[in-house]
């Protein structure tokens, strides 16, 4: 009997539980504040069945007000169904009192008998401003606002990098940061300059920014990151970041007109400013990887582990063989060379699938690279695959890590229909063979001779078989010979091939669209775009910008529009990668555009 009571008593608790209510029990206050400002600490509860409130212990903050309790209850109708929402919301006032970073524990509350605490949070405390007295929240700019007039030190923007002394290839984060202490609406301008010597691969910041308060050298600031880029320097030497050179437009109050009577009168109570704003250079020594590279090293340049696997050890002669390599680790991860797997002569060996699955980071791309490698047995026996190394430059210890990887013993059994394959060394008739069979020699019988005259021998047709061969060879020698001369003129033979390789890549991408692939899609089209113009022109890659592309096309002739159309195709590629809209269509845009742009400018180079 105790025993059915029991379980009826849990029965009855678990349904209570199923449909208790969701409850959401949280703490809120801003993040920054200065010291001697006053500010509200929030605690929100999304119910009102609360039977019992109990604060946390403030003692890094002068309590000045509270808590006050306020209560919410709002009704939404949507296609019939009716919600409500209720919360309860309990305020205090609170002054910040010294500088610091401090922790307002949780509160607790009672909910049909249950406890509930809220989250703690962190609230940092800056020192006042010097300029601006207690409050520090630049809404006063001393004389500048009365005059109307934007000092430096009022609105300016850093350019900062992560380190400004690295290795090559070594990735560098690079910062754009506004400071202010006014009104600043926007901010125009200030194109990225093409950053010679670098491979350069913008962060995706949040497109709604956000203010936070900073103290700086005296004063406090709303700040805002505007920008991040990630580097990887591509040569050794000293290599400069160029200043950039924004317009911030500013609204301040107008000193000159009455606020009422603009109000009343139709005058505007602001004045809209406009402030060039300008990042300082940057300089960058890069250094040059210490000299005694290993032969395994492919440019790897980060901290990376590496693993390997294998479909099978036991196969039969026409089965594949696939060995995948992972390369984990944060680095250049895009710019390193594939590891070589060497498969025994007797296999038939197929190009590398190389799948990219890193993402950028501050530290520079982090993931992994996967790299599978396809090969077919075609004769029985036992084979090894010798272990796979990988060397890279650490940029902890500062010096060359080889990675090495298993090495795997193969059993190839000999597999259906695989007797009638030859495979012949040339050198010795002894080491002819064929799998399973011997090839007979030929065996010599009676020969039959003919007088000169009666058969082929000294007639016409003897001698044209010896006349046409010697025509033809000179006719290929001709031929040959002016392909030569074409091809040593690398630039030309670039140009040639340049609309080839185009086609190539856009095929490519056009897969990479199919199977929704957004990163590997944009890659290949801006390979296309690029690769086709670098041969074109026969500016190599690393030398390519925007605008001397631009100025090259121009000197060649080539129509404003269709120069206007390449460098906008470009742009749209660059920028549809990261934009939140409709990808499927953006794509689709992209590659069309791609495609048709590179159409029309190879119809006029022909011409």
């Amino acid at each position: 009997m105790k025993k059915i009571i029991s379980l009826i008593t849990l029965w009855i608790v678990g349904i209570g539980i199923l449909f208790a209510e969701d409850i959401d029990f949280t703490t809120e206050a801003p993040d920054v504040v200065v010291s001697g400002e006053q500010f509200r600490l929030t605690f929100t509860v999304n119910t009102t069945k609360v039977s019992d409130f109990r604060a946390p212990s403030i003692t890094d903050f002068e309590v000045l007000m509270g808590p006050s309790r306020s209560q919410h209850t709002s009704t939404q109708i949507i296609n019939g169904n009716v919600s409500t929402f209720s919360s309860i919301t309990y305020t205090y006032v609170l002054s910040a009192q010294k500088e610091g970073n401090f922790t307002v524990p949780g509160a607790k509350i009672k909910v049909d008998g249950l406890e509930y605490k809220s989250n703690p949070v962190t609230i940092k405390v800056l020192p006042p401003d010097q300029n601006n007295g207690v409050g520090g929240k630049g809404q006063s700019v001393g004389n500048s606002a009365g005059t109307q007039t934007v000092s430096e030190k009022d609105l300016f923007m850093t350019a900062t990098v992560s380190k400004t002394k690295v290795h090559e290839q070594e990735a560098i984060l690079l910062t754009y940061k506004i400071y202010t202490v006014l009104n600043l609406t926007g901010l125009q301008g200030g194109k990225m300059p093409d950053l010679k010597g670098f491979h350069t691969q913008e962060i995706s910041l949040p497109r709604n920014k956000t203010f936070s308060l900073e103290h700086y050298k005296g004063r406090n600031y709303k700040t805002l990151v505007w920008s991040q880029y990630v580097l990887f320097p591509q040569q050794t030497g000293k290599l400069q970041i160029p200043s950039i050179t924004y317009t911030g437009v500013i609204e301040q109050p107008n000193q000159n007109i009455d606020p009422f009577d603009a109000f009343f009168n139709g005058g505007s109570a602001y004045v809209t400013i406009r402030k060039q704003v300008v990042t300082p250079a940057i300089n960058v020594e890069v250094l040059p990887l210490p000299a005694n590279k290993p032969a395994s090293f492919g440019g790897a340049v980060g901290n990376f582990s590496l693993t390997s696997s294998i479909n099978s050890q036991n196969v039969k002669t026409g089965d594949a063989v696939t060995i995948k390599l992972i390369l984990s680790g944060v680095g250049n991860m895009k710019l390193i060379d594939t590891p070589e797997v060497k498969f025994p002569s007797d296999f038939e060996v197929y190009d590398p699938k190389v799948d990219n699955k890193f993402s950028l980071s501050q530290s520079g791309l982090s993931g992994n690279k996967v790299f599978e490698y396809l090969a077919i047995p075609r004769h029985a026996g036992s084979y090894t695959i010798p272990p796979v190394e990988f060397t890279y430059f650490d940029l902890n210890s500062n010096q060359y890590k080889t990675l090495t990887t298993d090495a795997y013993e193969i059993k190839v059994e000999k597999g259906e229909g695989d007797a009638g394959q030859i495979l012949a060394d040339f050198t010795n008739k002894e080491d002819i063979k064929r799998l399973g069979n011997d090839i007979l020699y030929i065996k010599l019988g009676n020969t039959t001779l003919h007088p000169k005259g009666k058969f082929l021998f000294g007639s016409i047709s003897y001698y044209l078989w010896y006349l046409i061969p010697l025509i033809l060879f000179i006719i290929v020698c001709i031929l040959k010979r002016k392909q030569v001369i074409e091809n040593a003129n690398v630039a030309k033979a670039r140009t040639k091939k340049a609309n080839k390789i185009a086609t190539k890549r856009l095929k490519l991408a056009n897969q990479l669209l199919v199977q929704d692939k957004k990163n590997e899609f944009y890659d290949e089209v801006l390979k296309a775009l690029w690769g086709y113009i670098s041969d074109k022109l026969n500016i190599p890659v690393s030398e390519l910008s925007k605008d001397n592309i631009d100025n090259k096309l121009t000197e060649l002739s080539i129509p404003d529009e269709l120069i206007k159309d390449f460098i906008e195709t470009l742009n749209n590629c660059e920028f549809a990668r990261y934009a939140p809209s409709n990808e499927s269509n953006a794509m689709d845009k992209v590659y069309t555009s791609a495609i048709d742009v590179i159409s029309r400018m190879e119809n006029h180079f022909k011409n």
